[in-house]
């Protein structure tokens, strides 16, 4: 099996039946009016809040459900996958202060979750597994699989969905739309099931476009302000590390295939968004580089904090990755984690530790010189202020 698919095929896989909650995000200071005080995100396993509790995913690996998710800071399981809080959450809690983290759009549904949300427009579209090409897609060319059947677009129609029942009637233009990564689960899909029937560069070029195409959607609902999110170093994770062949490795001493799929993917993102920029002059469309945030503490670990970059922190097996295909954390074989997760890098194999989510977030809205938050976090509130 390629590496690539197996890393990425992981996270389409984790659904669960655990029900999805909207935790108050510990900050009781209120965003300034001159802040976003709205903020919408989309995309994968890495932004989604909750939104994989339906029954209607897989379940091979539902134990995101089950401890030892969520520890860290929930003290117990959110349906996030991570042992505490996503750089999203570290959006709207520290750098925005919201009054609450954004609630998976999914639990909102509900009565008791909807009066709760009542006060706050603010939705999380994400969906673990989600791609950036249709699902029909990938089933009309016999690459389907039985994951997640979301796509960005999915979003987008859950988005419009919710505009027509929010009591609010705040201008779509004063609020922040947060687009986390998607694209990894449309090269999984392709090389699990169709091995070299569609070439890489093919999913690319679809993907993006379909990034493209969800984007032009969200300036013509009127969205002024959007941040794009990248891929990370997936060659990086501990699921390459562990089954890469040995002679597959970069300068990282990462798996140099999976990376390589990864750089092509985002250059192309970014010379989209330069296109769009052009196209939507009043619209601020930043770029959060995940991956120049992952490399950086790759390359320098112990700056932040970490003693472990590849090996994971809630896994099997030991050794240099502690990672096991068919003992991954959560499930009867692998009921607790390590005793220090914030020295880790890796949480579960595929995804970060929250010490991790909490760097790169530092990275995106701290850092003002553009190196990872281009145009600079501080900058895209310096327009919002001005109302430019």
């Amino acid at each position: 099996m390629d590496v690539y698919a197996a890393l990425l095929l992981l996270p389409a896989l984790l659904a669960l039946f655990s029900v999805s909650v909207d935790v108050a995000a510990g900050q009781s200071s209120p965003s300034s009016p001159a802040s976003f005080r709205t903020v919408y995100a989309f995309g994968d396993s890495f932004t989604d809040t909750g939104n994989t509790h339906s029954t209607t995913g897989p379940f091979s690996f539902g134990y995101v459900s089950h401890p030892p998710y969520g520890t860290t800071f929930f003290h117990r399981s959110t349906n996030r996958y991570s042992d505490g809080r996503l750089v999203v959450d570290f959006l709207a809690a520290d750098a925005l202060r919201l009054p609450s983290f954004l609630p998976p759009y999914l639990s909102t549904l509900s009565s008791s979750s909807a009066a709760a949300n009542a006060s706050s427009n603010s939705v999380n579209f994400a969906v673990a597994g989600a791609t950036a090409i249709e699902h029909e897609w990938f089933v009309k060319n016999n690459l389907s699989f039985d994951v997640t059947p979301h796509s960005i677009m999915t979003e987008l129609g859950w988005f419009d969905a919710h505009l027509k029942t929010r009591r609010s009637k705040e201008d779509i233009g004063e609020a922040l739309f947060w687009v986390g990564e998607i694209g990894a689960n449309d090269y999984a899909y392709s090389l699990i099931m169709g091995a070299d029937k569609i070439p890489r560069k093919v999913i690319r070029t679809m993907a993006i476009d379909r990034v493209t195409t969800f984007l032009e959607g969200l300036l013509k609902r009127g969205a002024k302000y959007i941040a794009v999110q990248g891929l990370l170093l997936t060659g990086c994770l501990t699921m390459a590390m562990a089954l890469a062949r040995p002679d597959d490795r970069d300068n990282l001493g990462c798996v140099a295939s999976v990376n390589a799929v990864n750089l092509a993917h985002n250059r192309l993102l970014q010379a989209s968004l330069r296109q769009l920029r052009q196209k939507h002059p009043d619209a601020v469309i930043a770029f959060a580089d995940y991956h120049a945030a992952h490399l950086a503490v790759v390359k320098s670990p112990a700056t932040y904090g970490f003693a472990e970059r590849f090996k994971a922190c809630c896994g099997a097996g030991g050794g240099n990755y502690n990672f096991k295909i068919l003992s991954t954390c959560g499930s009867p074989e692998v009921g607790t984690a390590c005793a220090q997760p914030a020295r880790y890098v890796n949480w579960d194999g595929v995804h970060m530790t929250e010490a991790m989510y909490k760097v790169v977030a530092g990275m995106f809205f701290q850092d003002g010189s553009g190196k990872y938050f281009r145009p600079a976090f501080s900058s895209l509130l310096a327009r919002k202020a001005h109302g430019n």
